[in-house]
């Protein structure tokens, strides 16, 4: 199948698995006369829509959400949920979600070993500027300022919610990170010694092309879990067992 954003390819498996389950209603009321009761459908549509999901090789996450997609619908339209929890549900989305459907970068937080591993990666007495493209809740900056004096530590993320958190957090910490509410393709990456980045594999292309275009010779480029297919990268590193991530790093 041609790939898609994943927002779309999540719409395009609901709406099939929809119709292939109000298809498989009307064969079995044909020859059996059997009407099967609302929340059998769903579950069947659910069932046809995790096919479906994995057949497209869509990540892990997806197919669980794609089956308690329609049920979850069901219970709360049982439950009597009020309306307005939709919107606040959908604006509380919007807030931490942004530009996804744009960017096909989804917020998804790397993890302590990671943030250990990019440490030695780093000058150990020299001063340099380091950002983190896509800096979610901070962690990664948070993490590293204390361990790198010399270093200037700045984190750029355009969704609201995690950017507005990032800032409380370093006020709260009295942190010297600064976080930018920006589109990473909008920076001129010649302005940083190290640039780190924990996207998605239909970014990577772009943001390596705006690397090699911008980034200073003897500058560092940092990948979480996302390699490029054009050139080999000069370090890689294996998290501790059993983490799912491999850290990787071109000295550009």
């Amino acid at each position: 199948m041609t790939r898609l954003p994943i927002s779309l390819q999540s719409l395009v498996v609901q709406c099939i698995a929809l119709l292939l389950a109000a298809l498989l209603n009307r064969l079995l009321q044909t020859p059996f006369s059997y009407q099967p009761a609302l929340w059998q459908l769903a579950l069947a549509q659910g069932a046809i829509a995790v096919g479906l999901s994995l057949l497209w090789r869509q990540p892990a996450w997806w197919p669980p959400l794609h089956f308690g997609f329609l049920p979850a619908i069901l219970l709360a339209r049982q439950a009597s949920v009020p309306a307005w929890t939709y919107l606040a549900a959908f604006l509380l989305l919007v807030l931490f979600y942004w530009s996804t459907f744009r960017t096909r970068v989804p917020l998804y937080l790397s993890d302590h070993k990671a943030w250990q591993a990019v440490a030695p990666l780093l000058p150990a007495t020299q001063a340099f500027r380091f950002i983190d493209l896509g800096s979610g809740l901070g962690g990664v900056p948070f993490y590293l300022e204390p361990r790198f004096p010399q270093g200037r530590f700045y984190g750029t993320e355009i969704a609201p919610a995690p950017w507005l958190i990032s800032r409380l957090r370093a006020w709260l910490k009295r942190s010297r990170v600064r976080f930018m509410r920006r589109d990473y393709a909008t920076l001129n990456l010649a302005d940083f010694d190290v640039v780190f980045a924990f996207l998605s594999p239909a970014a990577m292309p772009g943001l390596w092309q705006q690397a090699q275009a911008q980034m200073r010779s003897g500058s560092l480029f940092i990948s979480l879990s996302f390699a490029v297919n054009t050139r080999q990268p000069d370090h890689v590193v294996t998290l501790a067992e059993g983490a799912r991530h491999t850290l990787y790093a071109w000295r550009m």
